[in-house]
């Protein structure tokens, strides 16, 4: 077993105070640092707190989705390639209803729409470039509380340390203990099933996102087979979850078609409750990025790249000046990108979540796939908002 220590080493840290303090090393917390040492920022005034050892984060089979925005972010810093599989179209789909849209990379002339990669290749990349650039890394640390004052924030460790920071950045999808847990809001019932499948006829570089009666059914291409995410009402994921995996791939393939072929096997699932968490909270001194700010519905694959793009708006911001008002100007400018996300992304579960099976709604979202396959510059739109998020 590991035992926490406290040895803060480097050049200007001896007092235990820092330019900034990021509370998660997942990978929009290590982007942040990464960014900020970029745009000049001392590595050894900023520190990057987490609960886990790099070693541990390593080992987190999950799977992500990254749009070419991403990717371009991550090579900014020194983190690509990565390995990855590459997605070059994108099928948009209402089963059993007409419509559809196909989104080519070739029509946006770039190398690839998107990749699906495991969250420890992702993070074990940037921990590599992060220790290189000599950034302070405390951890494993847990957060007990914090403390704000007019200048400064202070941070209190489980382990009883304390650390003080002119910027804190809350970065690690959650909240502090001392304070009460922010509940996802739960306007609809989705749970989503995770797993890997296979099938006997998969299409190379292509991803799906499936829409059926009860929420979205993602297929990502990844490893000669798909990372699949399928969203259902809770009674129906615990039918599923109890299935065999033969009966499981039968209604997977009866929800899904036949584009793939017929599912022939399948990993460990896993379950999990979805929600929407969108007010991030914010002070003078401390700010929220990427699922700490912001917890999406899985449909669209949106909720990394958004983090994401959180960091470069927040790096750019606090490399001038570590001040109220730069976090301020952070949150009138991320205020575009973040909302049209969260209202696509959430508006897209709810046609499905809230509404009964057959609706008008759902109906409607079947033609509407159709229009936007044929209208060139609808199709630029969602295409560019998935890829690059929208400018504001």
């Amino acid at each position: 077993m590991h035992q926490s220590t406290y040895q803060p080493t480097m050049a200007g840290t001896q007092d235990n105070q820092y330019d900034i303090a990021i509370c998660g090393a997942g990978p929009v917390g290590l982007t942040l640092a990464l960014l900020l040492v970029k745009r000049g920022m001392s590595a050894g005034r900023i520190a990057l707190i987490d609960a886990k050892l790099p070693e541990q984060s390593a080992q987190d089979p999950r799977s992500i989705a990254l749009s070419y925005g991403s990717r371009q972010i991550l090579e900014d810093v020194g983190c690509w390639p990565i390995d990855a599989d590459e997605i070059h179209e994108i099928h948009v789909s209402r089963r059993g209803h007409f419509g559809r849209t196909l989104i080519d990379r070739n029509e946006y002339r770039l190398p690839a729409l998107g990749y699906v990669a495991r969250y420890g290749s992702v993070v074990s990349a940037l921990n590599s470039v992060a220790a290189h650039a000599g950034i302070t890394m405390l951890r494993p640390m847990h957060v007990s509380s914090s403390s704000e004052r007019h200048d400064h924030v202070e941070i209190q460790f489980a382990e009883g340390h304390s650390v003080t920071a002119q910027i804190m950045v809350q970065a690690e999808g959650g909240v502090f203990s001392d304070q009460p847990a922010k509940a996802l809001r739960r306007d609809y019932e989705q749970t989503a099933i995770i797993a890997h499948v296979t099938t006997s006829a998969a299409l190379k570089h292509r991803a799906f996102e499936r829409f059926t009666d009860q929420g979205p059914l993602a297929l990502l291409p990844q490893d000669g087979g798909y990372a699949m995410v399928w969203c259902v009402r809770p009674d129906t994921a615990s039918r599923l979850y109890g299935l065999s995996d033969a009966a499981f791939l039968a209604e997977l393939g009866n929800a899904f078609g036949g584009r793939v072929g017929r599912f022939t096997g399948i990993s460990q699932r896993v379950t999990y409750p979805l929600g929407l968490n969108a007010n991030p909270a914010a002070s003078a001194r401390t700010v929220a990025i990427g699922n700490a700010a912001q917890t999406l519905h899985p449909v669209a694959g949106q909720g990394l790249n958004l983090g994401l793009r959180d960091a470069v708006v927040l790096a750019r911001l606090l490399a001038s000046e570590l001040t109220a008002s730069a976090l301020q100007r952070f949150a009138e400018e991320r205020q575009v990108d973040r909302g049209v996300t969260i209202r696509l992304t959430d508006a897209l579960a709810r046609v499905f979540a809230s509404a009964p099976d057959g609706a008008l709604s759902q109906a409607l979202l079947g033609l509407s796939l159709g229009v936007v396959d044929a209208v060139g510059p609808a199709k630029r739109v969602l295409a560019e908002q998935m890829m690059f998020g929208r400018r504001s």
